[in-house]
């Protein structure tokens, strides 16, 4: 556990790490690329933790996903304070290599600890279907989940996933990071913005090739879009789009953000 410098949240936790996206612009890839060892390829579960030199290795197997069972506990116990916990930071939790037990055994453990809020981000939002139709998908209103957009395909891919699941996904969210291309916010794309209750909006990070920092009519769209007859979304804009928003940056929670503090 960690507390977050990331600007919607209190902490970030990760009983998982690791990716198979593949994203060139990834953070967590380049983080560990930096703390942690070049990994295999497979799937990893650690129940304590691995030492060199006496020193706990942050990530052992680079960005292979990984399972930490140790870290489980993190969070556990009535008496810890409540605060908003972004799960799995470093990790795509609902990504398809990812095995149930490991989600199931996550759930498990942010039920016992049902003081905090706990956020989920995927680029896989099919897989909340599918985890519903197993039985795994908690229905708790301390849990929310989202999904990662960065262009109009993903956009109209995750939307069109999570208005499946609307039955089913009592708590949602949209995170649009990093914003790399315009997403078309016509009627029927804007109509799109009820699936969620909260739309978060972020520059890339990072000075790699490719880096695309978003126009403000990107933004703007989107701003505008969640201001209709269709919608009324609040909306939180990260520090970092202020070289392109300016100083006023729109910084709205919703009644899931059950937050200690507000930056």
């Amino acid at each position: 556990m960690a507390k977050s410098k990331i600007d919607w949240c209190d902490d970030t936790w990760n009983p998982v790490t690791g990716c198979r996206h593949g994203c060139h612009y990834c953070y967590a890839r380049s983080m560990t690329n930096r703390f942690g060892d070049k990994g295999t390829g497979e799937l990893h579960e650690l129940a304590e933790p691995v030492k060199s030199k006496g020193k706990k290795l942050v990530y052992p197997f680079g960005f292979d996903p990984t399972f930490y069972e140790y870290k489980l506990s993190d969070y556990a116990g009535p008496k810890k304070e409540g605060r908003t916990i972004f799960v799995c930071s470093m990790a795509d939790l609902f990504g398809d290599w990812v095995p149930d037990e490991w989600i199931t055994r996550v759930f498990r453990a942010c039920r016992q600890a049902p003081q905090h809020t706990y956020l989920f981000l995927t680029k896989n939002p099919k897989r909340y279907g599918k985890l519903n139709d197993e039985g795994i998908l908690p229905a708790d209103q301390n849990m929310f989940f989202g999904c990662t957009v960065t262009d109009q395909r993903s956009f109209d891919e995750c939307t069109d996933a999570m208005k499946k699941g609307l039955h089913f996904i009592n708590n949602s969210f949209l995170s649009i990071e990093p914003l790399r291309g315009r997403i078309e916010m016509t009627t029927p794309r804007a109509i799109r913005l009820q699936c969620f209750e909260w739309v978060i909006i972020g520059a890339e990070t990072g000075n790699h090739p490719g880096k695309v920092t978003p126009e403000r009519e990107w933004i703007e769209e989107i701003v505008e879009a969640r201001h209709n007859k269709f919608s009324h979304l609040p909306l939180f804009m990260k520090d970092n789009l202020s070289q392109v928003w300016g100083d006023n940056l729109i910084r709205e929670y919703t009644g899931m953000a059950r937050r200690t503090h507000h930056a």
